[in-house]
C-alpha cells in the first residue's frame, strides 16, 4: 500500500505554524528537508519552528512503554537542543513512509520501537543539525567548520542565533546524505537517568488525550452484543425492552451476523439497552468445550507423537538421572486499563478514525476494504493508549471492523464511537493461548544435562491469519516454541516437538508472546535439573553456558550480576526462600532473583526482586527501570492468580474481581541493574516478564519444597499473604 501525501496534507500532518523546517527521509530512503514554502513527499521525523521549538514526529504510538520519550531523546541528542524545547506528535497513518523497519509496515510491538529506530531518528537529528550549521555559515558568510550548536543556540565566536531563526535559509539547502553521528562519549541525553518523560506531566494532570476521551460533533455511541460462545452466529434478536431506555437510538444486526450493534446517545444508555436485548445464537460451529475438556485434550496430544519436529533428537542422549514434568498454562486476557474503543467520523471524501492505533499497516487497508474507500481517503489520528500488551494489534483489526460495520449501519452520516466494557474485554477473545508442555531431561554423572526431550501443545497464533506466510515455517508457528528451541543454554542433545490445538477461539500475542510460558518452563526445569545434580542453581546454569560465545556470555553476564547484587549464596533464614531465573527475549537478557517469606499460615509474601538487564545501550535508563518493573509486575500478577476458564465454551470471568490484576500489596521492592553497553539498543517492554514467574516459583520451592508446574499458582496450592 502506498499513500501519497500532497503539500497541504503534509503541512497539516506536521502542524506547521509560521515558518517550519521539516527533516526526514523521502520514499527513497534519503534524508530530505521541507518547509511551508518547499513541500516534498517524505517521511518527516523532525519539525523545527521559528520559535526555536523542535517537534519529533513519532512513528510508534505510546501505550505507556516510553517510545515518545525515547525517540525524542535520539533526535534531541543529535541536534543539541534543550530537552524542554522538544515536543512530540504521533505520525499520521502512512505505511510507506512510517514503517517499522522490523515489520516492513507501520506498527508498534515486539519491543521494537527504539531498536528499529536507533539509527533512523539519530540520523534525522544529525541531518537537521548539519543543515542548520550550513544555514548559519551562509548567513554569516563563514566556513561551516567554525559553527557549532549548543543547547539550541547556533554559535560562532560572538555571533549567536536560535535555530528557529535559520529555518528559512535551511529550507533551501540540501540535506546531507550521511550526516555525522555523535560518538557515545559525547552523549548528554542518551543514557541520562534524570531525563523526565515527555508524557508524564500531561498524564499526571489529566491533559493527555486517550482515544476514550474523544468526542466529535454528531456522534452516537455503539456497543455490540456478541455471541457467548466463540464461533456463534446471530439467528435473531428482540430489542423491545431496550426501547424503554432513555437515550437508546436503535439496534441492528451486524452485517456479518457476529452480533447486534446497539446505538445510543451515551455509553451508559448503550450499556443499559444492550442488557435488555434478547438474542438467539447458532452455536453449530462454536467451541463448546469447557476448561477440563480442553486440558484433557491437550494432555492427550502430549501422549502422542508430535505433529511437527522442530529440532534435534534429545531422547537418544538422555542418560543418568531423569527429570520429568508436565506444565499447563491457562488462557490469559490482556486486560489493559483502557478497554478497546475508537471513533469513526465522516469527512468530505472518506472517514477519520480516532484511536490508540497499534498496527496502522493492518488497520488502514482493512478499513479501506470494509468501507470500500480508497486508502488515501482514510485518515487515522493516533492517541495515547491506556495499555495494550498486544491486544490493540491483532491480524483482523477486530474492533476497528466492528466500528466500521456500525458506522455503515448508521448510513455513514454520523460519527460512531465504539466502546467495549471490561466485561467485553475479558470475554471478547484474543487471549494468550492455553499451552501444555512435557519435558524429560537426563542429568549425567558429570552433573550436566545429557539430553532434553520437549513436547508442546498450543493453539497457533499465526496460522489462519494474514501473517501466516511470514511467521509459519515448515508448519511450525515459532511463537509456540520460542525460548525453548532457541535457548541460549548449551544443551547438545535437545529435541522439541509441537502439536497444534484447534479452536475457533481467537488467540494473540500477549506481553512477551511465547516467552510468557517458555520462560517459566525452561527455568523451572533448569532448577529441577540442578536439584537432580545436587548443584547450586546459579552454578548449574553457568555450567551450561560457554562465555566465549557472545550470546551466551551476555546471558551469563546478567545471571552473575543478579546473583551478586542479590547476595546469592548467603544464608537464608528459616521461613524464607530465594529463587533465580534468566531468560533472553527480544534480543535482551534479563535475570531475576526473587526473595519470598512464608508466614505462620503458610502464605507467601514476595519481599524483594533483584533484576539485571542487558538491553544494549540504555537510551533512557529511567524508562528501562520502569519497563523492567512493569514487566515483572505484570508477569507476577499473571502467574499468581490469572486465568481465563470456560464452562461449556463460555468465559467464566467477568471483571477484575474474577480476573485480578496485581495489587499494590503484592508488589515487592525491585532493584534494577543495567549492564553498561555501547551496543545498539534492544527491547525492554517485554523481556522483564518471562523470568518473573519462574523466579517466584523457584523461590517458593526454596521456601516450602513445593513445585508448581500448572498455573496460576493460587489455583494449584499456593496461598499468598
Amino acid at each position: 500500500m502506498t499513500i501519497r501525501m500532497d503539500r497541504r496534507a503534509f503541512l497539516k500532518a506536521s502542524g506547521a505554524l509560521g515558518t517550519t523546517l521539516v527533516v526526514g527521509f523521502g520514499t527513497g530512503g534519503k534524508l530530505a528537508i521541507a518547509d511551508n514554502h518547499h513541500a516534498a513527499d517524505l517521511n518527516a521525523f523532525v519539525s523545527i519552528a521559528d520559535d526555536d521549538s523542535v517537534t519529533v514526529i513519532v512513528k510508534h504510538f505510546e501505550m505507556g512503554q516510553g517510545t515518545a520519550t525515547g525517540l525524542s531523546t535520539l533526535v534531541a541528542e543529535e541536534m543539541d537542543v534543550p530537552w524542554d524545547s522538544v515536543k512530540v506528535r504521533f505520525a499520521p497513518s502512512n505505511n510507506d513512509l512510517y514503517k517499522n523497519l522490523a515489520f516492513g509496515g507501520q506498527g508498534t510491538g515486539g519491543s521494537t520501537a527504539i531498536a528499529n529506530s536507533w539509527e533512523q531518528y539519530r540520523i534525522a537529528g544529525a541531518g537537521a543539525r548539519e543543515v542548520l550549521i550550513k544555514a548559519a555559515a551562509q548567513l554569516w558568510d563563514i566556513d561551516a567548520k567554525e559553527v557549532v550548536i549548543e543547547d539550541g543556540m547556533v554559535k560562532s565566536g560572538n555571533k549567536t542565533v536560535g535555530i528557529g531563526g535559520l529555518v528559512s535559509i535551511a529550507a533551501g539547502l540540501q540535506a546531507p546524505e550521511k550526516p555525522t553521528l555523535k560518538d557515545p562519549s559525547q552523549y548528554k541525553l542518551i543514557g541520562n537517568n534524570k531525563l523526565p518523560r515527555k508524557d508524564s506531566a500531561a498524564k499526571t494532570t489529566g491533559k493527555a488525550t486517550f482515544a476514550m476521551d474523544v468526542k466529535v460533533p454528531n456522534m452516537v455511541y455503539a456497543m455490540v452484543l456478541r455471541a457467548p460462545k466463540f464461533g456463534g452466529i446471530l439467528k435473531s434478536f428482540d430489542a423491545a425492552g431496550a426501547a424503554e431506555v432513555k437515550g437508546f437510538i436503535e439496534a441492528k444486526a451486524m452485517p456479518n451476523n457476529a452480533g447486534v450493534a446497539v446505538f445510543a446517545d451515551s455509553t451508559w444508555a448503550a450499556i443499559k439497552a444492550r442488557r435488555l436485548i434478547t438474542a438467539q445464537w447458532d452455536d453449530s460451529a462454536a467451541d463448546g468445550r469447557g476448561s477440563d475438556a480442553r486440558n484433557a485434550e491437550m494432555m492427550a496430544m502430549l501422549d502422542a507423537d508430535p505433529v511437527y519436529d522442530a529440532t534435534g533428537n534429545g531422547e537418544a542422549g538422555i542418560t543418568g538421572k531423569s527429570v520429568e514434568a508436565d506444565f499447563m498454562f491457562p488462557l490469559l486476557a490482556h486486560a489493559p486499563m483502557e478497554p478497546l474503543n475508537c471513533v469513526i467520523e465522516p469527512t468530505e471524501n472518506g472517514v477519520r478514525v480516532h484511536d490508540g492505533t497499534q498496527f496502522h499497516m493492518i488497520t488502514h487497508p482493512t478499513l479501506a476494504a470494509v468501507l470500500q474507500l480508497a486508502p488515501e481517503n482514510i485518515e487515522i489520528v493516533t492517541y495515547y493508549a491506556g495499555g495494550s500488551f498486544g491486544r490493540r494489534a491483532n491480524p483482523t483489526s477486530d474492533y476497528h471492523v466492528e466500528a466500521a460495520l456500525a458506522y455503515l449501519l448508521m448510513g455513514g452520516q454520523k460519527a460512531v464511537k465504539l466502546v467495549w466494557t471490561r466485561e467485553d474485554d475479558l470475554a471478547g477473545g484474543y487471549y494468550r493461548p492455553q499451552v501444555a508442555h512435557r519435558a524429560q531431561i537426563g542429568v549425567g554423572d558429570d552433573g550436566k544435562i545429557s539430553g532434553w526431550k520437549h513436547r508442546t501443545a498450543a493453539q497457533s497464533i499465526a496460522k489462519g491469519t494474514a501473517l501466516e506466510g511470514m511467521l509459519v515455517h515448515n508448519g511450525i508457528d515459532h511463537f509456540s516454541i520460542e525460548g525453548i528451541a532457541d535457548t541460549p543454554y548449551g544443551i547438545d542433545n535437545m529435541s522439541v516437538g509441537l502439536t497444534d490445538f484447534e479452536s475457533p477461539m481467537p488467540v494473540l500475542w500477549w506481553r512477551s508472546v511465547g516467552h510468557s510460558h517458555s520462560g517459566y518452563v525452561m527455568e523451572v526445569l533448569m532448577d529441577m535439573a540442578a536439584e537432580a545434580a545436587a548443584a547450586d542453581p546459579v552454578a548449574f546454569r553457568l555450567a551450561h553456558l560457554d562465555e566465549s560465545d557472545a550470546n551466551q556470555a551476555r546471558f551469563a553476564g546478567v545471571l552473575k550480576l543478579a546473583a551478586e547484587q542479590s547476595g546469592w549464596g548467603t544464608a537464608i533464614p528459616k521461613g524464607r526462600g530465594r529463587g533465580v531465573a534468566v531468560h533472553k527475549s527480544f534480543n535482551s537478557y534479563v535475570a531475576l532473583v526473587t526473595d519470598v517469606s512464608v508466614n505462620a499460615d503458610g502464605a507467601i509474601s514476595i519481599d524483594k526482586i533483584t533484576c539485571a538487564v542487558d538491553c544494549g545501550i540504555a537510551v533512557n535508563p529511567d524508562v528501562v527501570h520502569a519497563q523492567m518493573e512493569g514487566g515483572i509486575g505484570y508477569g507476577l500478577g499473571a502467574v499468581m492468580r490469572n486465568q481465563i476458564t470456560l464452562t461449556d465454551g463460555v468465559v467464566d470471568q467477568m471483571n477484575f474481581p474474577q480476573y485480578q490484576p496485581l495489587r499494590i500489596s503484592d508488589m515487592p521492592d525491585i532493584s534494577v541493574h543495567i549492564v553498561p553497553s555501547e551496543l545498539a539498543p534492544t527491547g525492554v517492554g517485554e523481556p522483564g516478564l518471562p523470568p518473573a514467574g519462574p523466579s517466584l516459583a523457584n523461590a517458593i520451592f526454596s521456601a516450602t519444597g513445593q513445585r508448581v508446574t500448572s498455573l496460576p499458582l493460587d489455583a494449584n496450592g499456593v496461598k499468598f499473604a
